[in-house]
């Protein structure tokens, strides 16, 4: 998504027409993750395809150089810093706008970021925002998905206990022996044929 959002603004900045036949005059891209968590195998770098299908071929692969360690005040630290800042502030605001605009605000004040921050502060906002979106619309479809399934599920249960309401009405009608096939499947609301099945069982 940030190499997506870096060349629309690239062709942007050139003025380039992304819809016109002419080929796109477009750096070439290299593309860094910045790894904040404790793995213990540190790979030099990673698949798109090998991590998330396990190295079948698709129509896109993507390979990443890692970066795990940064000196102190570097660019790497403060970028540790400030995913630290930002899960703070998510903590207490949620998924917002105000968690990154916090973010953005104390990091400048802390002097991490300062520079990039200045200069890109809505940039880093729309990809934050962008993120956080995507992950709302995920959780919500999942959360709609369990909910459809459970009301599925209800259902179910509902007709399946409903179904044993009418057989066991049906078998007390067919115990007392008084009535004829036809008025048993009325009286339960089970059909001609289930009370004569439930008969010759």
């Amino acid at each position: 998504m940030y190499l997506v959002q870096t060349y629309r603004e690239y062709f942007s900045e050139t003025r380039q027409n992304i819809y016109n036949s002419k080929k796109l005059k477009m750096p070439k891209p290299e593309v860094y993750v910045i790894y904040t968590g404790d793995r213990k195998t540190r790979s030099e770098q990673i698949s798109f395809t090998e991590e998330f299908f396990d190295g079948k071929e698709t129509c896109l692969d993507l390979r990443v150089k890692m970066i795990y360690d940064g000196r102190e005040g570097d660019i790497i630290s403060q970028y540790v810093a400030f995913t630290k800042v930002c899960n703070e502030q998510v903590k207490v605001y949620g998924r917002t706008r105000k968690a990154i605009r916090e973010t953005i605000r104390i990091c400048k004040d802390k002097n991490v970021l300062k520079e990039y921050l200045e200069s890109r502060e809505q940039e880093v906002l729309d990809m934050l925002m962008e993120l956080y979106d995507q992950e709302e619309v995920m959780r919500s479809y999942l959360e709609s998905e369990r909910y459809e399934a459970a009301k599925e599920a209800a259902k179910e249960a509902a007709k399946k206990a409903e179904n044993a309401t009418k057989i066991e009405t049906a078998k007390r009608f067919l115990q007392m022996g008084k009535f004829s096939i036809e008025d048993i499947a009325i009286g339960s609301g089970l059909s001609v044929e289930e009370v004569k099945k439930l008969a010759r069982d």
